[in-house]
């Protein structure tokens, strides 16, 4: 009996692990990152010997950037100022133009009749100044 339990408990004991069946393990496509990253192209020496160049290229990538919202910042402010320069170049010429219109001889001969001065009439005329031979 003895053998026959053993036997048993074993027959069971192999029953359990037919029963519990492993997960397979998924499997990791083939594809060149995972390749890269698993299959150990790089080791941790070549990482750390190629550190600094990874910081240098991420250094000037920061640099560029930078470099790019300066230049577009730059680009608005010119646009600004460029508007602001056209607004002012056609306010110098109606405010010109307003002069030109205000020291004409009509419109300053109505402003001095509102002062209470009057054009003349006459012609103007030359004075002229003997000077004397003697000195």
């Amino acid at each position: 009996m003895t053998n026959r339990l053993r036997t048993e408990i074993e027959q069971e004991e192999q029953e359990r692990e037919l029963i519990v069946e492993e997960k397979p393990v998924k499997e990791i496509p083939e594809n060149f990152l995972t390749k890269f990253l698993t299959k150990g192209f790089i080791t941790t020496d070549e990482a750390t010997r190629a550190l600094p160049f990874v910081l240098y290229v991420a250094f000037l990538g920061m640099i560029y950037i930078a470099n790019r919202h300066l230049a577009e910042k730059n680009i608005r402010d010119i646009d600004k100022l460029t508007k602001e320069v056209r607004e002012l170049n056609w306010e110098y010429k109606v405010t010109q133009a307003d002069l030109a219109y205000k020291s004409t001889l009509s419109e300053v001969a109505k402003q001095a009749d509102t002062l209470g001065i009057k054009e003349s009439l006459q012609p103007a005329q030359k004075i002229t100044i003997q000077e004397e031979a003697d000195q």
